[in-house]
């Protein structure tokens, strides 16, 4: 008796853990699209999560959102300004290049440069030690106790 109540249990508790967003599609060209989308797109609750991985309200709701728009025939390009204009920056995990995202995108490579030029003036000024004229030859060698 305790092996079928667990047998059911088990059974009919499995299908709640399941719970996928399954959003038809006419034809696979729109769910690969569809898919692309929620891969390239933020979820604005989580932490650096995509639309895609995201349990939260909002992911579904722009899940929904973004199948409603790939079903309505609008383009990438609408879908991605759609939810720029809505949410941000944020919103894209590849933002566009503008003033507010000159830092982001050109930061790293200006802070390479600057380290680069850095090193490249300490190692150069290491290596130019200034030779000793003769005077200071001879004291020197004077000092060590050195005799010709």
């Amino acid at each position: 008796m305790l092996r079928l109540v667990v047998f059911f249990l088990l059974n009919f508790a499995s299908p709640v853990w399941s719970a996928i967003d399954a959003y038809p599609f006419p034809n696979e060209e729109l769910a690969e699209r569809y898919d692309n989308l929620i891969a390239e797109l933020r979820c604005p609750q989580c932490l650096n999560t995509n639309l895609a991985g995201s349990d939260a309200m909002i992911a579904q709701d722009l899940r929904r959102e973004t199948h409603r728009m790939v079903l309505e025939g609008y383009s990438d390009v609408e879908i991605l300004a759609f939810m720029h204009e809505r949410y941000g920056d944020f919103i894209l995990y590849n933002p566009r290049i503008s003033v507010r995202t000159f830092a982001l995108w050109f930061g790293p490579v200006m802070l390479f440069i600057v380290a680069f030029l850095v090193l490249y003036r300490i190692t150069r000024r290491k290596q130019s030690t200034p030779s000793l004229s003769e005077d200071d030859r001879s004291r020197l060698d004077e000092l060590l106790g050195k005799s010709d």
